[in-house]
């Protein structure tokens, strides 16, 4: 049986953040039956990473986490991660987390500086964030990741203390003000220029202690997400929960964004949104996004690939083409043009 990554979209928080795109609710009576519909929808596959991303997962408690790791029934040596807040977590939380066989923390601290985190309307402090940090290894983790966000406010006096911490893996996030959201429907708020991130985002590429993988994700040797990596190497997932997407049996569909739907559903409603992915085109997107794997210079037809070679956009080695600090900040606009 071949083994496949299984994301479970968890979309309870106790308030939603103003920034915030993703589907989450604060409606947590609803808890217990979610938990149901999770383990009413779980697959008979061989699952080699288990993912719980949110929302905030962590409203779960480590019980309910273990009852669907329990039915999910991974392989032994999976990567199970869980994002968490530091407003609901601890040190007994995390403790109570590795009976169930979770392996891997996702702590979305997203900054160091207290008027950021009440910028961004978090429900923690700087302390907190790092106190967090300290628990989760005091209670065995080894493979511990933070969640940082650029473009709020100057990051660069938090890049002693992120390289300081007991952690493997930093995801560092470009804020994206969406229209649908409270900062997009906000004319007041006021955030650095486009100018000044590109300058905090290539101070981050170069000053933290963590070899840069992906285009915001950064790891010690060996500690990469493997489940965030079959998502850019075209493998095959399985998502459940209100709004999580599968990529399964050659096809690439997702869930209905509606809690009440999951669970009163006996199977959870989903809709196609890609009949035929894992094309070409795909792959060479998803590629140039893993800056050591990049794409085969051979698959790239563009009369452009040198013009962003000499630019200091792109970086090729032998017949491998993969994405510049610099080329990363316009990687969509040079993804799209070596696509055509």
């Amino acid at each position: 049986m071949k083994k496949i990554g299984l994301y479970v979209h968890v979309p309870f928080c106790v308030r939603k953040c103003g920034y915030c795109d993703f589907y989450s609710i604060t409606e947590l009576s609803l808890i217990d039956d979610y938990v149901k519909a999770v383990i009413r929808n779980i697959k008979d596959y061989q699952y080699d990473t288990v993912y719980f991303g949110g929302g905030t997962p962590s409203m779960l408690t480590a019980s309910q986490i273990g009852r669907i790791i329990e039915a999910a029934s991974p392989v032994s040596d999976a990567e199970i991660t869980i994002e968490c807040n530091p407003q609901s977590s601890g040190g007994d939380y995390f403790r109570e987390l590795r009976d169930t066989g979770v392996n891997r923390l996702s702590i979305g601290l997203q900054s160091f500086d207290d008027e950021t985190l009440r910028k961004l309307g978090r429900l923690h402090d700087s302390q907190t964030a790092v106190q967090t940090v300290f628990e989760a290894h005091d209670a065995g983790y080894e493979n511990i990741s933070i969640d940082l966000m650029l473009g709020v406010s100057n990051i660069r006096p938090d890049f002693d203390t992120i390289n300081n911490l007991p952690i493997k893996h930093v995801s560092a996030y470009i804020l994206k003000i969406e229209d649908n959201t409270p900062f997009g429907n906000d004319k007041t708020l006021s955030f650095p220029d486009e100018d000044e991130v590109c300058d905090e985002y290539l101070e981050t590429v170069k000053k933290l202690d963590f070899p840069q993988y992906e285009i915001s994700n950064f790891a010690k040797i060996g500690y990469e997400c493997k489940h965030n990596l079959k998502y850019w190497n075209c493998e095959e997932y399985f998502g459940i929960g209100p709004a999580a997407h599968s990529y399964l049996n050659g096809k690439r569909f997702a869930v209905l964004r509606d809690i009440k739907s999951f669970i009163n559903s006996q199977l959870q409603p989903t809709y196609i949104t890609d009949e035929n992915p894992g094309g070409i085109d795909e792959k060479l997107m998803l590629g140039l996004r893993l800056t050591q794997k990049g794409i085969n210079v051979a698959d790239c037809k563009s009369e452009n690939l040198q013009r962003y070679i000499d630019a200091g956009m792109l970086r090729r080695s032998e017949n491998i083409i993969t994405l510049t600090p610099r080329g990363a900040l316009i990687s969509n606009s040079i993804i799209t043009d070596l696509l055509c």
